[in-house]
């Protein structure tokens, strides 16, 4: 950190807390660009949502395989389904 720039007890907690819950906050992420994949109309913004899908599941636990073959075959449903069983297991 720079200098002087120390974080206070309370913002110390704020962010000890957002790093132990960093997998429910992808997840939720994810199941939000899911339903954008859904709804989304042209390729432009397809591309941009599975773009940030894929950095989402990069910080999930999830099983590599399976994450490759849904990015390489740009399943919504696929997506859907992993998703909710990563919700679960949260």
């Amino acid at each position: 950190m720079a200098r002087g720039q120390d974080l206070s007890r309370y913002q110390q907690k704020i962010v000890k807390r957002y790093y132990d819950n960093i997998d429910t906050i992808a997840v939720t992420r994810l199941s939000e660009i899911v339903t954008d994949l859904y709804l989304a109309k042209n390729d432009k913004a397809k591309a941009r949502l599975w773009d940030r899908a894929s950095k989402a599941l990069d910080k999930v636990a999830a099983n590599d395989a399976r994450v490759r073959t849904v990015l390489e075959t740009k399943d919504v449903e696929k997506l859907a389904a992993l998703v909710n069983e990563l919700a679960a297991t949260k």
